[in-house]
């Protein structure tokens, strides 16, 4: 694995029109720091979209899922397969929020029986809780969901600090959270006219840049109404009120978290 330090989203879609009309995927986002390759929220086509971009699912030290919705998580039994040979070779770490793990009253999780015992370790995280995976501390922040148990993640690593809030409304909250991150991904469903709770929308993303002040804001996890508008000027948008640098994810986009600098992984027929 190349040991530059890289963030490549595999998916950018936010809703199931955008997915499930495969507009944008819903690959989840892989993070390859100090040596470790971590996958974030693998839904559906994660596979698939690692082949694609050249990602070796084998490389994977651990898994980290924000909540049991289908476009975060529902690949996750594959991933692990892959990143495992089907079990052959026992390794990585699960970290997860409970309902991912465990389920609740309202949903099974998608991680079934068999692909856990695939896993060394399985950890439910919550909000406020960290868990160290060798050179990196991860920390699970609050989330304002309709799964109950649902969290973001802040990575702290020897070089810099991103936070990504995964599917969460808007709270005061997120502004203690993601102080010091030096990167903010937030999951932006849409746009600033439609609001719903349990996301956030361009008018949340206003106010929540100028008080976290990153270094460089990425939105992603697109809804259909956000597409409609041009996510491209969107974050232009936010960038010039701001005065924050942001970009929209693109499936398939390379960012170095430590230059900022971005590029486009084109789809290739490399084997893992």
């Amino acid at each position: 694995m190349d040991m530059q330090p890289k963030l490549i989203f595999l998916g950018t879609g936010g809703d199931s029109i955008v997915v499930g009309k495969q507009i944008r995927s819903a690959g989840g986002i892989i993070l390859q720091v100090e040596g470790n390759q971590f996958h974030i929220d693998p839904g559906p086509g994660s596979v698939t979209r690692a082949k694609d971009y050249g990602i070796n699912l084998r490389n994977n030290v651990a898994v980290l899922i924000t909540h049991n919705h289908l476009n975060h998580a529902c690949g996750i039994n594959a991933v692990i397969n892959s990143m495992t040979l089907g079990g052959l070779d026992k390794k990585g770490v699960l970290v997860a929020n409970r309902t991912a793990i465990e389920g609740c009253e309202e949903n099974e999780p998608y991680l079934n029986k068999h692909h856990k015992e695939m896993i060394e370790r399985n950890i439910i995280i919550e909000p406020g809780k960290r868990v160290g995976i060798n050179e990196v501390e991860i920390w699970a922040t609050r989330a304002h969901h309709s799964d109950p148990h649902a969290v973001g993640f802040k990575f702290m690593t020897p070089k810099f600090v991103l936070g990504y809030t995964g599917d969460t409304g808007y709270s005061n909250s997120l502004l203690e959270d993601f102080k010091s991150s030096d990167i903010l991904i937030l999951n932006c469903v849409n746009p600033s006219d439609k609001k719903d709770t349990n996301h956030l929308d361009i008018n949340d993303v206003l106010k929540l840049l100028p008080e976290i002040k990153p270094k460089l804001a990425i939105i992603t996890h697109f809804g259909v109404k956000m597409e409609e508008l041009d996510v491209l000027h969107q974050a232009r948008d936010i960038q010039r009120e701001t005065k924050v640098q942001t970009i929209a994810a693109k499936d398939g986009m390379v960012i170095n978290p430590v230059s900022y600098s971005v590029s486009l992984r084109q789809k290739t027929l490399k084997l893992f």
